[in-house]
C-alpha cells in the first residue's frame, strides 16, 4: 500500500503570514507618524540651541561642545550726569520808619560774596579792583553827587566807568597802597580817568603817600561800615506836588532803587548823574518813599513833606554787611 505524500505543517504557514501583515501594518503606522508630525520643529530646536554651545576638535577626532564663556562684568564707574542748581531769590526786607530789630549788625570780618549783592553794578562787594590813584583839591568837598559841603574830606572822584550814572555815590570803599590804607566816600566824577582809577582828595591821598608822589597804583574794594547815623531825604530846588527830584543821604550801602508810592503800588525813578531821583509827572511827590541798596534790603519812609533843599532826617538805616 502507497504511503501518503509529506506536506508542511498548517500552522506555520498561517505564521508567517500573520508576520507579514503584523510587518506591513507598523510600517504604515509610521508613515503615518511621521506624515503628520510638524516639519519645522527641528529646525526650531537647533535655531534656538544654536548659540548656547560651540566646538572644538579633539586630538581623538571626537567633536565636544565647549561653552562660550560669560562676559565680565564692567569695572568703570559710571559718569555722573551734572546737576543744575537754581539759586533761589533772597527775600527783601521791608522796614518801617522805625528802626527793625531785624537790623542787627553781623561781625566785622563777615564779607558778602559777589553774588550776595543783585542789585549791584559795576562795584560789587568781595572783589578787589586794581587802578591808579591821583589827588585833587576838593575845595569844600561838594561834587558830582550834589551831597554839598562837608567837613568830611576823606573823599574820592570814581572814574565815569565806575561810577555808572552816579550808583557809585554815597558808597564807602577801602583804598589799599604799600602798607597804608584809607577808607573814603564816592562824592565826586572824575570823567577822565580809566576804569578801576581813583581820584582822591589831597586829605584821603596823603594817608597812602606824599602828595609828590602824583600817582600811585592801589587796590580797592567796597566796604559797608559801621555808623550811628540814619538816612535822610532831600527834595530838589524848584520841587513841588507836580514835579520833584528826591535825593537820599547818608546811606550806609550803595543806593540801587528808590520808589515813590502811588496808592496801588510803587513806581520806580530815573536816576541823573547828579544824583537826584526824578518824577517829572509829579507822581509820588511829598508821598511815601521806598529805598532798596544794593543787597535787596527796602526801607519804607513816609512823612516826608516837599520841602526843597531841605534835609529831612529819617529813623532808618541799611544793614550792615
Amino acid at each position: 500500500m502507497a504511503s501518503s505524500p509529506h506536506r508542511r505543517p498548517v500552522p506555520r504557514r498561517r505564521t508567517a503570514l500573520v508576520s507579514a501583515v503584523a510587518v506591513v501594518a507598523v510600517g504604515l503606522l509610521v508613515s503615518l507618524v511621521m506624515a503628520f508630525r510638524p516639519h519645522d520643529a527641528p529646525r526650531t530646536v537647533r535655531a534656538a540651541a544654536a548659540p548656547a554651545a560651540s566646538t572644538r576638535q579633539t586630538s581623538a577626532g571626537t567633536a565636544t561642545p565647549t561653552r562660550s564663556p560669560k562676559p565680565k562684568p564692567s569695572t568703570a564707574s559710571p559718569t555722573p550726569k551734572p546737576t543744575r542748581t537754581t539759586p533761589k531769590p533772597a527775600k527783601a526786607h521791608t522796614a518801617s520808619a522805625r528802626p527793625s530789630p531785624a537790623h542787627t549788625t553781623p561781625a566785622a570780618d563777615a564779607r558778602p560774596a559777589s553774588g550776595a549783592a543783585p542789585l549791584a553794578g559795576r562795584i560789587k562787594p568781595g572783589v578787589t579792583y586794581t587802578g591808579v590813584a591821583t589827588h585833587y583839591d576838593a575845595a569844600d568837598g561838594n561834587g558830582a553827587c550834589t551831597y554839598g559841603p562837608t567837613s568830611d574830606l576823606m573823599i574820592v572822584a570814581m572814574n565815569h566807568t565806575d561810577y555808572e550814572t552816579a550808583k557809585a555815590c554815597g558808597a564807602y570803599i577801602s583804598v589799599h597802597a604799600g602798607g597804608a590804607s584809607v577808607t573814603v566816600r564816592v562824592t565826586n566824577e572824575c570823567p577822565e580817568c580809566a576804569p578801576g582809577a581813583l581820584d582822591l582828595s589831597e586829605q584821603a591821598f596823603a594817608k597812602l603817600a606824599a602828595l609828590n608822589a602824583g600817582r600811585i597804583p592801589v587796590t580797592w574794594s567796597l566796604l559797608s561800615p559801621s555808623t550811628s547815623g540814619t538816612i535822610s531825604i532831600r527834595y530838589k530846588t524848584g520841587s513841588s506836588a507836580n514835579w520833584c527830584g528826591i535825593q537820599a543821604l547818608g546811606h550806609r550801602n550803595p543806593l540801587a532803587r528808590l520808589e515813590v508810592s502811588t496808592g496801588s503800588g510803587w513806581r520806580q525813578l530815573t536816576r541823573e548823574t547828579y544824583n537826584y531821583f526824578l518824577s517829572e509827572s509829579g507822581t509820588g511827590c511829598g508821598g511815601s518813599l521806598r529805598l532798596t541798596d544794593i543787597y535787596g534790603e527796602q526801607l519804607t519812609v513816609s512823612g516826608i513833606a516837599v520841602r526843597p533843599d531841605v534835609v529831612q532826617a529819617t529813623r532808618v538805616q541799611f544793614a550792615r554787611h
